[in-house]
């Protein structure tokens, strides 16, 4: 990964896009000598990979009843 300035990553921000998306590379962002930031390319994946790795673990039966016990403390806001 490299580091870059912060002052660099704005002047050159499309470069640096352009870098990221085509050439797959990944910066850090550095201000006053500290890193601040990472960008990097968004890891792709597949509707078929979601479905292998759900696949692969047997369904939870309390699953249900843990959503509906998370559901039950949450506090509705009316925003109309």
């Amino acid at each position: 990964m490299t580091d870059i300035s912060a002052t660099e990553a704005a002047r050159s921000f499309s470069r640096l896009l352009d870098d990221i998306e085509h050439g797959g590379r990944s910066f850090t962002i550095v201000r006053h000598g500290r890193a601040v930031a990472h960008l990097a390319p968004v890891p792709s994946g597949s509707g078929a990979a979601v479905k292998d790795l759900l696949r692969a673990h047997r369904p939870d039966p309390a699953w249900r009843q843990d959503l509906d016990d998370l559901r039950s403390i949450l506090d509705v806001e009316d925003r109309s």
